[in-house]
């Protein structure tokens, strides 16, 4: 599939081709570099354990992002903590454990350190749900952040695994193209990507209200600012309306009624009232 000889080394082309030869790590930051270029917004960049060496939080640092990302528990990766260089294991190991239905069991600070630069970050060790014995580590350059938002940022990673399972099990990504040119593989993919682009808009201009703008955020402030015990009560004065102009009852007989059906009242509601 080498290409890139017979590609004219002025086209876009040969750029890609050339690209796809990189190492993995190296080409990730082309392509970051590139989207920094165009004034893509973004504040965090996140990683899966693929991508997260000290080296590479460095060189994404240094472009101005944070990172957030899973870590191998590798015994070969050191961080520097309390003084010395350890490993994730190790520092999990040295300290105590949060106990409970906590959405994480340790959290940490350290320091990155490749080539004498160093960047504080944040370590959280979490959970595994699929396997409850075990444990995943997540680290942050952003130290501001707590742990719960960590934890919140990086599950938007998911969305990338769906993405790729709708196009590889429904939009044909990977049958559709029997071609061994490289531009054309590339070719096939964008216009999987289109497609996967043109059926999310529609879904979300179809199903999801957010597409309304502002005003669904003017309904759900205005649903918001009345309560269901406001709801209670305004119903209870309009019954106390309804027996005054319907009936011969004097206002204290009325006001009697009423008090007896809120005595009625489970205790919990009948505080709630009272308070609101």
């Amino acid at each position: 599939m080498n290409e890139a000889a017979n590609v004219d080394k002025r086209t876009v082309g040969y750029r890609r081709i050339k690209l796809s030869m990189e190492k993995v790590t190296h080409a990730m930051l082309t392509l970051l570099e590139t989207a920094k270029k165009a004034a893509i917004p973004a504040k965090y960049v996140l990683f899966d354990s693929w991508f997260s060496s000290p080296s590479t939080l460095h060189a994404v640092k240094r472009m101005d992002f944070d990172v957030i990302g899973m870590v191998k528990k590798s015994p070969k990766m050191f961080f520097h903590y309390d003084g010395e260089y350890m490993s994730l294991i190790s520092i999990y190991n040295k300290n105590k454990k949060r106990r409970g239905k906590s959405k994480y069991l340790l959290s940490v600070m350290v320091d990155v350190v490749k080539d004498g630069d160093i960047i504080p970050a944040k370590v959280v060790y979490v959970r595994n749900r699929n396997k409850r014995k075990e444990y995943l580590c997540l680290i942050s350059t952003d130290v501001n952040l707590d742990e719960n938002e960590i934890i919140q940022i990086y599950g938007k990673r998911w969305d990338i695994e769906v993405f790729f399972k709708v196009c590889k099990s429904y939009l044909n990504l990977s049958r559709e193209c029997n071609s061994l040119s490289y531009d054309a593989m590339i070719a096939h993919t964008a216009v999987v990507f289109t497609r996967y682009m043109m059926l999310s808009l529609e879904s979300r201009e179809s199903n999801d209200n957010r597409s309304l703008g502002e005003l669904f955020l003017y309904f759900s402030d205005e649903m918001s600012d009345i309560t269901w015990i406001q709801d209670f009560q305004m119903l209870l004065q309009m019954f106390r309306t309804m027996l005054s102009d319907n009936t011969e009852l004097s206002d204290e007989k009325i006001d009697e009624l009423a008090n007896a059906f809120m005595d009625a009242l489970p205790a919990l509601l009948k505080t709630k009232l009272q308070a609101a």
